[in-house]
């Protein structure tokens, strides 16, 4: 049994957690609102996130990489969102991002995380398989799909720090999204999702 948390190491993790919501507040705005139309229902998102991420940071088991599970909460609240409102995404983005017709998006659906045993299983299922299917891509795809679906960067900028040209970002993410629909479905088609 872990002995109780002294009031410094509450601190410690209060410190933290305060550092990591300040580093990564803009960032997850962004991404959340490049996704929800209604600016409450983003900040509703957003601050579900955020409260989320301070129990789970408290838990005993640390959170290795708080950026990127902040992101995957977010992503999860957004899906989940969806889901309930039976809501499309947002259609309008910056000039050279149109993602015509989806084929730049994978839309993972993801099985809320408090519908019941079963989905929690299927959901965990779903991550390991979508864990595995980005380790098949190659470097330079995965790199944009992550930058772009879970970072919330967009291709501007990604563009401005690379070099490398808008179209080619645009095909990378491209063939990833169809990699990852195709290696998913037998997934989904598994679990009848």
């Amino acid at each position: 049994m872990e002995p109780p948390a002294t009031s410094h190491t509450m601190t410690e993790r209060d410190n933290d957690i305060t550092a990591t919501v300040v580093r990564e507040r803009k960032r997850l705005v962004n991404f959340i609102r490049r996704r929800i139309r209604d600016p409450e229902d983003a900040e509703d998102i957003l601050q579900d996130v955020f409260q989320e991420f301070v129990q789970a940071y408290r838990l005993p088991a640390p959170i290795e990489q708080a950026s990127a599970w902040l992101f995957r909460a977010a992503r999860n609240r957004i899906v989940d969102r969806f889901r309930k409102k039976r809501e499309e995404p947002l259609a309008d983005l910056p000039a050279g991002e149109e993602e015509s017709s989806g084929e730049y998006r994978l839309d993972l659906a993801l099985p809320a995380h408090d519908a019941g045993p079963e989905a929690l299983y299927a959901r965990a299922v779903l991550l390991k398989a979508l864990q595995g299917a980005l380790d098949e891509l190659p470097a330079n795809q995965r790199e944009v799909f992550i930058a772009h679906e879970l970072e919330g960067r967009s291709f501007k900028d990604m563009v401005a720090e690379s070099g490398v040209a808008l179209n080619t970002l645009l095909a990378r993410k491209r063939y990833a999204v169809l990699h990852l629909r195709a290696r998913l479905q037998s997934i989904y088609d598994e679990l009848g999702i």
